[in-house]
């Protein structure tokens, strides 16, 4: 574990949850919202230490949001997803999809999931530096499987992915059956993030139904 939120309305729709950040992800992106929990330095709080504090929260928050870095790298996430349900808690995931098999296991302990798509399927290494986007669609067309709940959302650079990009990535989120996708704004080395262009929102909306832009 990389940090703990002790509350937050944006992280989980509809619950007031906390938000338990876990550490190390494989993927490099450039704009990572947090980079200081890439790398895997040791604990910052044990997760017993943590699940006393939620027993404490019982009653006061509703859920508890698995983060990171990218939580499906922690071998222990499914234990502790089921220790958050056995105290009474809904249980949300956020993710890449960067490792399926691992993710299909926890859709069962979960009730909500927040997936970053990053670019379009075969062309994730530039973003990424490391894959090349299969396991992100493998990951991705489980979640749609499983009937979790979700969000399907892709942080835009816009020197990196433009109208055409967006187009491409649109209309293979639809061939998966993705209907809803939110474009967010990159913020970068801390500065205000200016709005998205229309255009982008326009290309991914020939393909998938509904798209919101968030700031």
């Amino acid at each position: 574990m990389g940090g703990l939120a002790p509350f937050t309305t944006i992280d989980f729709p509809g619950r007031l949850a906390a938000v338990v950040f876990c550490q190390g992800c494989p993927w490099r992106c450039g704009y990572c919202h947090n980079p200081h929990l890439l790398p895997a330095r040791g604990e910052a709080r044990a997760w017993p230490e943590v699940a006393a504090w939620l027993e404490t929260r019982r009653g006061l928050l509703d859920g508890v949001v698995f983060s990171g870095g990218e939580p499906l790298l922690q071998r222990g996430l499914a234990a502790a997803l089921a220790d958050a349900r056995a105290l009474g808690f809904a249980t949300a995931l956020h993710t890449a999809g960067v490792y399926p098999r691992r993710l299909a296991a926890v859709l069962p302990l979960l009730d909500w999931v927040g997936f970053d798509v990053k670019a379009p399927f075969g062309d994730y290494a530039r973003i990424t530096g490391a894959d090349d986007g299969g396991a992100a669609r493998e990951a991705l067309s489980l979640l749609l499987a499983s009937g979790v709940a979700h969000e399907v959302r892709c942080t835009v650079p816009e020197d990196l992915l433009g109208a055409d990009d967006m187009a491409r990535l649109a209309g293979q989120l639809a061939d998966l059956g993705v209907s809803r996708l939110v474009l967010q704004t990159c913020r970068a080395d801390g500065r205000a993030a200016a709005p998205l262009p229309e255009p982008l929102r326009r290309a991914a909306a020939d393909f998938v139904a509904c798209v919101e832009l968030r700031h």
